[in-house]
């Protein structure tokens, strides 16, 4: 159950292929998909009404979402008529471009501050990713030189709780948790936990929610609450982690998280499991929210700063 923090072996050296390289490897699925349909498209001939409906209907078929799929066409007409563009193999280039410039915004890093202990809020439906991409942040931090405590709050869930508790006993990262009980009490002394012992970073679970459910929204509304009551100005960071394969649906909890909390930034994980990565598009249009984090892979390295360059250059490079 908890291969994800088993360390190498000894004695093994893998070798670390580049940053792209990784990203192009997570992204594989999705380019197979996008860039062989792109392929055909783009290879030569007229631009017409025929060309434009069916490069509606590979992003639609992405992920990309109606909104996001009508501002990359309108960008690409654009293209077309300003720089009288005529053969379909010019049409690559002027989509990256569109795509690079909706998906711009929504590169921008998570910067810790100097206040003592730095408060991430971790929020999301169950089977999101969301314990995992707790310990990839702790892993991730600690090789920052922050300290770092995780605060179990997803009394719900025993499996939830045992995991965090696993991944703390072999990194040295102290988990404060409770066999059940209120979750926004035991973040409440994680915090004072913190405090107490100067650490710098508290990474704060909470249960999942299905955001169609007002009542469980409003209980991790109260969360929140609680943590600004236990340190005044917390959360300092709400993080709300997406599976990538759910597709659409993302977007709607992206919706629905960021109307009763006020999301302030997004983990895109199992990004390495999908065809449909195109879903990032349809959230940059419908809430452009900044994209923290990626997850691309199953080990502790996976979980990369969000580059929209990158993410673009890896959709469509063979």
């Amino acid at each position: 159950m908890f291969d994800f923090f088993k360390k190498n072996s000894p004695g093994s050296n893998p070798v670390k292929s580049s940053l792209t390289e990784r990203l192009k490897q997570g992204l594989s699925k999705t380019r197979q998909q996008f860039s062989s349909q792109l392929a055909s498209l783009f290879g030569g001939g007229k631009i017409d009404a025929d060309v434009y409906d069916e490069l509606e209907t590979i992003l639609l078929t992405s992920d990309v979402g109606v909104a996001a799929t009508q501002y990359l066409l309108d960008q690409l007409k654009q293209s077309v008529k300003r720089e009288n563009l005529q053969d379909t193999t010019e049409l690559k280039a002027a989509l990256k471009a569109a795509l690079l410039e909706l998906l711009t915004p929504l590169e921008y890093p998570l910067t810790i501050n100097e206040q003592k202990p730095f408060v991430i809020m971790m929020v999301g439906v169950n089977g999101a990713g969301k314990t995992t991409t707790i310990g990839k942040l702790a892993n991730l931090f600690q090789a920052q030189g922050k300290s770092v405590l995780i605060a179990a709050g997803d009394t719900f869930r025993a499996a939830a709780r045992e995991q965090l508790q696993v991944w703390g006993e072999r990194n040295n990262v102290h988990v404060v948790a409770a066999e059940s009980g209120d979750p926004a009490a035991v973040i409440f002394d994680a915090i004072n936990s913190a405090k107490a012992k100067n650490i710098d970073i508290v990474l704060a679970d909470t249960a999942g929610r299905l955001p169609t459910q007002m009542h469980l929204m409003d209980e991790i509304a109260k969360v929140k609450r609680v943590i600004d009551k236990a340190h005044a100005g917390a959360p300092h960071e709400i993080l709300l982690v997406l599976d990538a394969n759910t597709g659409q649906n993302a977007v709607m909890q992206v919706k629905a998280f960021d109307d009763a909390l006020k999301v302030s930034g997004l983990v895109l994980s199992k990004l390495d499991g999908s065809a449909k990565g195109g879903v990032i598009a349809a959230i940059a249009q419908a809430r452009p929210i900044p994209i923290r984090y990626i997850g691309i892979g199953e080990t502790m390295d996976d979980l990369r700063e969000f580059k929209a360059a990158d993410f673009v250059d890896a959709l469509f490079d063979a």
